[in-house]
């Protein structure tokens, strides 16, 4: 199970903390993920960025996620787990 959290604190929510929920809600059900990924929003987690949301998967937190690098950054950080889990 991988568990990732979202940053919807004020600075995040500025740069697009709903539209990066959305883009893992539709990779989640497109890649059938439901019952391997638990999804929530956290308020801020500390790591602020210029550019960007702020995301945690398991005890990783990468800032700068955006939209335009969403697929790769679902790719390296969500799927290689799920994939070594297995």
């Amino acid at each position: 199970m991988i568990f990732i959290e979202i940053c919807v604190g004020s600075s995040c929510h500025l740069k697009g903390s709903e539209k990066i929920i959305h883009l893992f809600q539709t990779a989640i059900a497109e890649h059938k993920l439901e019952n391997d990924v638990i999804l929530s929003g956290s308020f801020c987690i500390g790591k602020c960025n210029q550019i960007g949301v702020t995301v945690q998967i398991d005890e990783d937190i990468f800032t700068g996620v955006t939209p335009e690098h969403f697929r790769e950054f679902f790719e390296q950080n969500v799927l290689s787990r799920i994939n070594k889990e297995i």
